[in-house]
């Protein structure tokens, strides 16, 4: 245990050693974006290697983010009762367990309950990194800088995976992408352990299982509501799911409302920065997921990329999100958050509209869509946050940070179960199959990667033509798909310039 602790300060100013924590949260920090985003450039590997259904595809992603949305903010509430130093340790021994478990799944099912470990033991890590920062960094400019790193080290990790994970796929099976976590969680036991300090709320109040209850029973049928959309239209399961998720969301809120200590504290949205800044980090992310799901399965599909170079041609819109994380920090002085942040979104929305109606997609076209919106959310991201934490005391910067990262993780499922099931809906619709096709496996035909498995095992014109009907199905879906995200970007850009602040700081 650390004998060093945060009430022994007596500088606002944070020193070398606050400085070295920062490094350590890092590394849990990367954990979780690159599982955010390793599975995604596997998916074509998975479904030749495990033959999911359209359906399973989306929830092997979905289920990763629905589980840290669902579980963020009982985690951060627990954290600032046992300390956050504690709950970060637990969840990385966790999560390399549940890594472990993922890479060697023989079927959809068991990888989707890695997946969902993973999800669990993911959301002990992120709300104490953010509210460990916090309370670490007093100084508000500092405080911002280090958002400013905890961002781009989010982003450099939705960089290392893809990368890494393109490296493995080239040279081994699909299971491998799971194990780049085990040396990054050794490396984050042995230094978090000597320079991480410990921080609770000190007056906190009883854990609440039935608050936890029902946040898991409004978050889970709510998603399956949509992938059951998705999957079969408008069903008896869906609106019954989606009847569930509405009532239980219902009963949590009035129950927030009248504990004297709730899981979350309402009050904090009666605060139009924090809403706001909440609000927009959670469309950011659903625009920003959205456009991942559908461009690694068109750059190796389509374009015919390894899973390497597919990986690369994403590497310039991440080092823009990484780097304008950064400008923000001080742009943010002359220029008011509203407007920067505002701006951000347009240009998340310009890189859609290059992505889906410059001409035909190309990989070309996807690289500099993607830088365009690395631009949007880099600013974006940094700013919100310290926007976020800066309108909450310190000894509530875990419920509130829990709060962010729910935010993000309700977005990312967004992102898929919404854009995803939009794809999903406009591919199915449009291809094309000849009538010898149609069978029993039908289901395989739901995924751009299971139609072109299946279109090999036609070596003539039947494979050509199902080849050449699922590549125009998937253009034009991400044409469709492209359309709703630039809807959301613009919602993000009218809160943005409503809720933020009007002065420089």
């Amino acid at each position: 245990m650390s004998t060093y602790d945060l009430t022994t300060r007596n500088s606002t100013h944070a020193g070398p050693r606050e400085w070295a924590a920062l490094a350590v949260l890092m590394l849990p920090v990367m954990l979780i974006s690159i599982d955010n985003t390793v599975l995604t450039f596997a998916l074509p590997q998975v479904s030749s290697a495990l033959e999911p259904t359209g359906t399973q595809l989306m929830w092997l992603v979905d289920i990763y983010p629905l589980m840290l949305a669902g579980f963020l903010v009982s985690m951060g509430s627990l954290g600032d009762r046992i300390g956050r130093r504690r709950l970060l340790m637990y969840g990385a021994l966790g999560f390399g367990v549940a890594s472990l478990i993922a890479a060697y799944s023989p079927n959809p099912t068991v990888l989707m309950a890695a997946r969902a470990l993973l999800g669990f033991f993911g959301a002990t890590l992120m709300p104490s990194t953010l509210s460990l920062i916090r309370n670490i960094f007093v100084d508000r400019r500092q405080r911002r800088l280090a958002i400013a790193v905890w961002g781009s080290m989010f982003a450099g990790g939705a960089a290392l995976g893809p990368i890494t994970g393109g490296w493995l796929l080239a040279h081994a099976w699909w299971g491998s992408v799971f194990l780049i976590n085990l040396p990054v969680i050794a490396v984050f036991l042995a230094a978090g352990s000597a320079l991480l300090p410990e921080s609770r709320d000190p007056h906190p109040g009883p854990i609440d299982l039935l608050s936890i209850g029902l946040s898991l029973a409004a978050m889970l049928p709510l998603v399956m509501a949509l992938k059951e959309f998705a999957a079969h239209g408008l069903t008896d399961l869906m609106l019954v799911a989606a009847g569930v998720g509405l009532a239980a969301g219902a009963a949590f809120i009035r129950r927030q409302s009248r504990l004297t200590y709730p899981m979350i504290d309402l009050s904090l949205f009666r605060n139009r920065v924090f809403t706001g800044a909440i609000s927009s980090n959670l469309l950011s992310m659903m625009a920003y997921i959205g456009f991942l799901f559908f461009a690694a399965q068109f750059l190796q599909l389509v374009a015919g990329l390894d899973p390497m170079p597919a990986a690369l041609a994403l590497v310039p819109g991440l080092i823009s999100s990484i780097g304008c994380g950064f400008i923000a920090v001080g742009l943010v002085r002359f220029i008011a958050p509203n407007i920067v942040v505002g701006a951000s979104f347009a240009f998340a929305g310009v890189g859609y509209a290059v992505a889906a109606f410059a001409g035909a997609p190309s990989a070309g076209t996807i690289v500099v869509a993607f830088m365009l919106m690395g631009v949007g959310i880099g600013l974006a991201e940094t700013l919100t946050n310290d926007l976020m934490l800066d309108t909450v005391p310190a000894h509530k910067a875990g419920a509130a940070s829990a709060l962010s990262e729910t935010a993000y993780e309700i977005g990312a499922v967004l992102g898929v179960a919404v854009l995803g099931s939009v794809l999903t809906l406009t591919y199915r619709a449009h291809l094309d199959l000849p009538a010898q096709m149609y069978g029993p496996d039908q289901a395989a035909f739901d995924t751009l990667g299971g139609t072109m498995e299946r279109a090999s095992m036609y070596p003539n014109m039947i494979g050509d033509h199902v080849r050449s009907s699922a590549v125009s199905a998937f253009d034009l879906a991400v044409q469709h798909t492209s359309a709703v995200a630039i809807v959301i970007v613009l919602m993000s850009a009218v809160i943005a310039w409503r809720t933020l602040p009007r002065h420089t700081s």
